[in-house]
């Protein structure tokens, strides 16, 4: 790289379809020049609390994130140095003993519900991205993908949803929006917004002459 990397900050409330926009910024470019960072890889470490403590953990809310290891590693990666990056095991609501070794690329996006909260983490962004979509659609996808890949009940979805996921979404999530440089309505499926944003992130990739395009490659 000859330049610092694009920093890209996407954020919006769960089921939102931050994820979707994301992948398909990132299927628009070379796989060698752009890279995701998941801020749900960032939970706190709970190994040294008993299971039942564990089990209290509000995955919607700010302190359960280890921001503090985030920033540490967007920090080695804008500076071109590799990271270990955690994973967070559900099953045990605590970090796994293994870890992914991400390589720094021309563009990094860190993805996830709470990433324009913190004011360190926006001070690395280049740009900060708010996916909003109703909240009709982002039950009904948190409902889909809590029942189908984490076995849930629909009772215990909706009974997590009225109580945690919604007021923390109107306390901290929402708020965020007053933050970001573009807003995407409607997530993965407003194509226009995401080939703009595709074409942006070219925009600045060549003025840094850094520009690794699928029509390049």
């Amino acid at each position: 790289m000859t330049d610092k990397p694009v920093v890209i900050g996407v954020a919006g409330g769960t089921g939102s379809g931050k994820t979707s926009v994301t992948r398909s910024i990132i299927q628009r470019f070379a796989d060698k020049s752009i890279l995701m960072v998941e801020q749900d890889y960032y939970y706190k470490d709970q190994s040294h609390l008993p299971m039942e403590e564990r089990l209290k953990t509000n995955y919607d809310h700010p302190l359960a994130f280890d921001n503090d290891l985030l920033i540490e590693h967007l920090k080695e990666l804008i500076a071109e140095r590799s990271i270990e990056k955690p994973v967070y095991d559900y099953k045990i609501h605590t970090r796994s003993d293994e870890t992914i070794t991400v390589e720094p690329k021309e563009v990094i996006i860190i993805e996830g519900i709470l990433v324009l909260e913190d004011e360190r983490l926006r001070d690395l962004m280049d740009i900060k991205v708010f996916v909003d979509t109703d909240a009709d659609v982002r039950i009904i996808r948190r409902l889909m993908r809590d029942i189908n890949e984490r076995g849930r009940t629909l009772d215990s979805v909706i009974e997590q949803y009225i109580n945690v996921v919604r007021p923390m979404h109107l306390q901290f999530v929402e708020p965020t929006k007053r933050y970001s440089d573009i807003i995407i309505p409607e997530g993965g499926q407003n194509h226009v917004a995401i080939d703009l944003m595709a074409t942006k992130i070219q925009t600045v990739l060549r003025e840094k002459g850094q520009l690794v395009s699928r029509e390049n490659s």
